[in-house]
């Protein structure tokens, strides 16, 4: 089966969460989680949401949508405030308590999110906050800039697709590195091509990395094959595999 993430969109509905000159965090939350989801789903990820539109579930709700789905992994979206305007900048994760599987993400998030910008201003433990105390997983929480600096304002809608990057690769990256793959068995992968020189290789993982897929790129008999996400359910390959067709690509499902 698929490793599952739960995907948070932090507040929503009427809850604004902080605001700023007009702007809310549950709007932000909302756009930044579900690109980061887009992502995961793109890798061969299971993703659950507990919410894809502006509607409020109380903290305790979110908790239990995520472990009666069998959530594996809990990852919540919020913006940070302060008392005044532009008081502070950076990004923080929030974790129940600073170790295992939670920490080392948390840690990954903030070093990924250094490198687009902002300040890592580090690991928080929140042992009181219900989405870190009551889910059954592993659980972080982004704190992703704060809402009222300018600075980290401009470093999320400017940088939004690099942030969401960012934060996807260090979901992967941390689950790789404790053995956990998207899948377990049966995966199926989407073929973009075949070329002799890796350089070509790149520059088609590169261009489709941008269109925010997750490429890898395998040397087989000679050659340098673009292969796009991993998945244990053919139909979730098939719909990649039409989506890329659409967009111009000749592909096939391989194993």
């Amino acid at each position: 089966m698929a490793y599952k993430i739960i995907i948070d969109p932090g507040h929503g509905g009427s809850d604004p969460g902080a605001t700023f000159n007009g702007r809310q965090e549950k709007d932000d939350a909302l756009a930044l989680a579900m690109a980061v989801g887009e992502l995961l789903k793109n890798a061969g990820f299971d993703v659950e949401y507990t919410r894809t539109t502006d509607v409020y579930n109380t903290p305790f709700e979110k908790a239990t949508i995520a472990n009666n789905v069998g959530g594996d992994l809990f990852v919540s979206f919020h913006r940070n405030s302060s008392a005044e305007p532009n008081q502070y900048n950076g990004v923080q994760t929030l974790v129940y308590n600073n170790s295992g599987l939670k920490s080392n993400l948390a840690a990954n998030i903030n070093k990924n999110l250094a490198a687009v910008g902002f300040q890592d201003k580090d690991i928080v433990e929140r042992p009181n906050l219900v989405v870190l105390k009551r889910t059954k997983m592993p659980a972080v929480l982004i704190e992703a800039g704060f809402i009222n600096s300018e600075q980290d304002n401009k470093i999320f809608d400017e940088k939004f697709n690099e942030m969401a990057q960012a934060i996807a690769d260090a979901i992967i990256d941390t689950l790789d590195d404790a053995g956990i793959r998207a899948t377990t068995m049966n995966d199926y992968r989407v073929q973009v091509a075949a070329f002799r020189n890796r350089q070509l290789a790149d520059n088609m993982a590169a261009t489709l990395r941008n269109q925010g897929f997750v490429v890898n790129i395998l040397a087989e008999d000679g050659l340098y094959k673009v292969v796009v996400g991993e998945f244990s359910n053919l139909d979730n390959a098939v719909a990649l595999e039409q989506r890329l067709r659409m967009m111009g690509y000749n592909t096939f499902i391989r194993t």
